[in-house]
């Protein structure tokens, strides 16, 4: 995998930080959390991970173009 540059890692920040996020697949982690399992990305590192605060209590961090994952919306308030 490439590094990322300052830009790239700041863009991925601006992108997740903040956002609920559902694990579709982490293939190379030998204790990947579950596929569905949802959390919030609580920052980006300085090498690009996402790393998560998993609704099961987790934190494993999520790798961009390796991990499988999608952004959800939160459900709307009224």
């Amino acid at each position: 995998m490439r590094m990322l540059s300052q830009e790239e890692i700041e863009e991925l920040g601006n992108q997740y930080t903040g956002k609920r996020i559902k694990a579709l697949q982490m293939p190379r982690d030998p204790h990947p959390v579950p596929t569905g399992t949802e959390g919030t990305c609580l920052m980006v590192d300085g090498i690009g991970n996402l790393l998560m605060k998993w609704d099961n209590g987790r934190t494993l961090s999520l790798i961009p173009g390796v991990d499988s994952f999608e952004v959800i919306a939160l459900p709307s308030q009224k």
